[in-house]
């Protein structure tokens, strides 16, 4: 019996699963070995911590001007020139990262908000609820969803301007939207439409997921709606979604940039990189530094932002284990 005990004690074990990685340690080293989504984690990451410390980094202040340096071209004293009013143009364009991240982000959190939560409701009841909730989906597609942000934006601001007094609502929309520099008036419209294809998404994923045995066995045991679609339904769908909203993100900063470039964006003098391009289009063939500078962070960002998602998108994906 010795060597029996012996041969079974040296037999090779199988591995334990929980030596095996977890999905999303899996996905974190899938990409750092994509090289386009490292390098445009690493812009994005410069781009958040010049945003967060832009006062200490911009040489001065994003209004601080001086009519004699209008239109300064590049130099020692202004290392990208001057607008037309002797602004630093590197100073406004550290301070516009804070608009378009702030707006990127922040439009992605509520676009993924109300997404999920309408297109979770939609899918896993089904029925005459899913119907008319897609319907009414549906129904905002076929509007121009910029013609539909432009007018929201006109409703708002004509609305602060003249109503102020005789609309309480208005008031205090409009005192949030001055104390963060316009901005408020920007999340509304962009929260209006542009949860409609996450709410697709989601509910796609719902009505697949919902079909599965362990969400069978939650029912069967008694688990309540919240507690399926938190526990066992979100946490199968929150890769897409992640990945889904990041290649948005790039859509909510052009929005802000077309809104400032017609006027609708931020207010003055805050800087916006739109609003910048607009401002310097009037003398871009005789000072072209004033258009291309932050056409060129505008780019920047946007394909970071880019090469981010696709990294993750490929991260993700379950076909790729």
């Amino acid at each position: 019996m010795l060597p029996l005990r012996r041969q079974t004690a040296e037999a090779p074990t199988v591995p334990r699963a929980g030596g095996h990685r977890g999905i999303w340690a899996d996905a974190a080293l899938r990409l750092a070995k994509n090289k386009l989504a490292v390098a445009g984690g690493i812009i994005l990451l410069l781009l958040v911590i010049a945003a967060i410390f832009a006062p200490f980094i911009a040489p001065k202040g994003y209004a601080e001007g001086s009519l004699e340096q209008n239109y300064a071209t590049p130099g020692k004293r202004y290392l990208l020139g001057a607008d037309f009013m002797g602004r630093d143009l590197l100073s406004r364009i550290i301070y516009g990262t804070r608009v378009s991240l702030t707006v990127g982000v922040v439009g992605a959190t509520l676009a993924t908000i109300i997404g999920v939560i309408y297109g979770s409701i939609s899918g896993f009841y089904g029925g005459r609820i899913d119907n008319w909730m897609m319907r009414f989906v549906d129904l905002m597609y076929g509007l121009p969803t910029l013609l539909l942000i432009i007018l929201i934006m006109v409703y708002f601001r004509s609305s602060s301007l003249v109503g102020v007094e005789s609309n309480p609502v208005i008031k205090a929309l409009s005192v949030i939207d001055d104390a963060i520099g316009g901005m408020f008036f920007i999340f509304i419209g962009i929260a209006t439409t542009s949860w409609l294809t996450m709410s697709r998404l989601v509910r796609g994923m719902i009505l697949s997921l919902k079909e599965q045995q362990f969400v069978e066995a939650a029912l069967v045991a008694g688990a309540s709606d919240f507690r399926i679609m938190s526990r066992h339904l979100l946490p199968n769908f929150l890769g897409p979604v992640i990945v889904a909203e990041t290649l948005n993100i790039p859509n909510y900063i052009i929005i802000e940039a077309f809104l400032s470039f017609i006027g609708l964006g931020v207010n003055p003098p805050m800087p916006s990189w739109g609003g910048m391009i607009s401002e310097g289009f009037r003398g871009m063939r005789s000072y072209p530094h004033l258009v291309l500078f932050p056409a060129m962070a505008l780019s920047i960002t946007l394909l970071a932002f880019n090469f981010l998602g696709d990294g993750l998108r490929d991260a993700l994906d379950p076909r790729m284990r």
